[in-house]
């Protein structure tokens, strides 16, 4: 058995241009629960997004009075390793379901075993058909 306590946490943390837009998008199309959020915050308003017994979330960020930029190139990415055939065709369907469809990837690599998708700040998220090798 694993020592999870020995290893950190990790927490992605960016801002964010629409939060409702980017909660429907991870929320309702990848599966992840709302976990917490916060308002004027030393002058920012947050959403925590995750899954509650995960080893990391997400954490999008809005500063007040600012316009957050939309992501800088295509290969802002985050991948997600789901190796079970079912549990990925699963969420590959969830997203179309809520209405979001595929884009090519940048780096072709990505689209032999996945699939990705381009979230409302123009961030990549690759839902990969394999398992996590170091």
């Amino acid at each position: 058995m694993t020592d999870n306590t020995r290893f950190p946490k990790m927490r992605v943390a960016r801002s964010s241009r629409n939060f409702e837009a980017i909660q429907r998008f991870y929320c309702t199309g990848l599966g992840f629960s709302l976990l917490g959020s916060f308002e004027g915050h030393n002058g920012f308003d947050g959403l925590i997004i995750g899954h509650p017994d995960a080893p990391y979330h997400l954490e999008f960020t809005r500063q007040q009075g600012i316009t957050a930029p939309v992501a800088p190139d295509e290969e802002g990415l985050l991948v997600f390793y789901l190796p079970d055939r079912v549990d990925w065709q699963k969420r590959v369907d969830m997203m179309r379901k809520a209405g979001y469809e595929p884009v090519q990837s940048n780096n072709d690599y990505w689209d032999v075993d996945g699939i990705t998708f381009e979230d409302p700040d123009g961030y990549r998220v690759v839902l990969q058909n394999r398992a996590w090798s170091n």
